[in-house]
């Protein structure tokens, strides 16, 4: 016996590997998908951008230290110059080096608005050429504070916005991953199903391929006619164009389970049902009440008052004037050279108050005030209908879900007495007691209550997976997905 090549045996096994078939469940899948799948992918770099986005807002609320420098300046140039002596104004060459920094710390105050900061600076100047001159300028410390008077306070409302937009995208990811889980849903039901056709189709088939012999077998006794003998070939040409048709459709429905798991394309997958689940009854007032608590929803309406509110007091206080106020105690002191340039230093005082006062604008700034407050009552009465176009979703939804525990039960029983009824047709033709028509009818009768039970099984979960997302709230485990959160086991704010 020739032994198999090493590429060979290689080759063989990648495609063995490639082709492999894995097992699973509804819950295996959805662990599968909010790990791994492109939609998960998504949410999870959503949130992570709202995430880096709330950590510049907290760090914009602490001490900031920053340098300011000109390292070096150097100029050579044709200057205008006055002449005493000749009473005109003369051109002549200049060449200078200039060095500079300053470093400063400053605090942004969310209770007023405005900045409080301390610095120091350090400049150095010399003059080149035929008088040379150096001279060093420095101001050791210096205090100061400055904000808006009268004016719009952004770092109050900030403050408050920023908080509350972080939860909500906190929330918002959970609410995508029940998304992601309503889609596998979704494919998990849809390749069920077509396994379940193709399985049909094999029995079909094989069934098919009996009764026809049958017949033949009883048509020479003269036990059937020839109308329903060729009804009976008719039917083997059906079925095996239906097992044709079937098996198409699963490798379709596979390819996009496959897909959407983000899988290697080639595996094949057999899925499990899940067992009928346990009695749940859920409360429509529990349901409301973790909804309003846990939906990034309505988390939203509130960002987006807040917003509406926040350009209201921009537009109001804008209207009327601007006006700043600014003030800082140092010191600061001149030398040829360095150590002197620290030595008795002089105090500078710097107060400043300006104004902006509009004296004729034709009402622009009315007007925005005005289009802002009616934009708030626009937004506030599209929030209560959003909000009650949210309860009624979770309302039915809530009806749905519990009407449909009663409903697999009814497709249970169906489907048990579907399949123990075309048994018993089955049997009672081969002993020619029963007539095609009824063999049919019987047939057709187990494969819509087997149909009607996968459709069910989706409902159900469905139902089931909608309230999850609309609650954020595990009613079989008892528990809030809020506390679950951990997008990200190293990174967190």
């Amino acid at each position: 016996m020739k032994k198999i090549p090493i590429i060979l045996l290689f080759f063989i096994l990648s495609n063995l590997a490639l082709s492999q078939i894995i097992k699973l469940d509804l819950k295996r899948s959805i662990s599968i998908a909010s790990d791994s799948s492109l939609q998960a992918f998504r949410a999870k770099n959503l949130y992570m951008a709202s995430y880096w986005e709330y950590r510049a807002f907290k760090a914009g609320r602490l001490p900031s230290m920053s340098l300011k420098t000109t390292p070096i300046q150097y100029q050579r140039d044709f200057t205008k110059r006055y002449d005493s002596d000749r009473n005109v104004d003369v051109y002549r060459e200049q060449q200078s080096l200039y060095t500079y920094g300053n470093l400063s710390i400053s605090q942004n105050l969310d209770f007023t608005g405005g900045t409080f900061f301390v610095d120091s600076e350090l400049g150095y100047m010399r003059n080149l050429g035929d008088n040379t001159f150096s001279q060093f300028s420095t101001v050791p410390i210096r205090i100061g504070y400055s904000q808006a008077l009268f004016g719009f306070n952004s770092f109050k409302w900030d403050k408050k916005i920023e908080p509350l937009k972080y939860e909500k995208a906190k929330k918002q990811y959970l609410y995508s991953r029940e998304e992601v889980s309503e889609s596998v849903i979704t494919y998990f039901f849809s390749l069920a199903m077509a396994q379940m056709e193709y399985n049909m189709a094999i029995e079909n088939v094989a069934s098919s391929d009996t009764l026809y012999n049958m017949g033949q077998e009883r048509h020479k006794i003269a036990s059937i006619s020839q109308s329903d003998l060729l009804t009976l070939k008719l039917d083997v040409v059906n079925a095996r164009n239906t097992l044709k048709n079937s098996e198409m459709g699963l490798k379709r429905s596979m390819f996009s389970f496959v897909s959407f798991l983000n899988m290697n394309k080639e595996t094949q997958i057999q899925l499990e049902l899940p067992d009928r689940p346990v009695e749940l009854t859920i409360p429509m007032d529990a349901a409301l009440l973790y909804a309003r608590e846990n939906n990034p929803d309505y988390l939203g309406f509130m960002q987006e008052e807040l917003n509406m509110e926040k350009e209201v007091d921009r537009t109001k206080k804008s209207a009327v004037f601007d006006a700043s106020f600014s003030v800082s105690v140092g010191f600061n002191q001149i030398a040829e050279n360095f150590g002197d340039s620290y030595k008795n230093p002089l105090q500078q005082d710097l107060i400043s108050v300006s104004f902006t006062i509009p004296l004729i604008d034709w009402g622009v700034r009315k007007g925005r005030a005005n289009m802002a407050r009616n934009n708030l009552n626009v937004t506030k009465i599209s929030i209560q209908q959003k909000a009650l176009s949210l309860e009624q979703d979770i309302i039915m939804t809530v009806n749905d879900f519990n009407i449909q525990q009663n409903l697999i039960s009814s497709a249970e029983e169906a489907l048990k007495l579907s399949t123990m009824a075309y048994n018993a047709t089955k049997e009672r033709f081969i002993i020619g007691k029963a007539d095609l028509n009824s063999m049919t009818l019987s047939l057709n009768r187990q494969n819509t209550a087997q149909r009607n039970y996968i459709s069910t099984c989706r409902d159900y979960w469905l139902s089931y997976y909608k309230l999850r997302k609309l609650t954020l709230f595990d009613f079989f485990e008892q528990k809030k997905l809020t506390e679950l959160f951990d997008v990200t086991e190293n990174v967190r704010p």
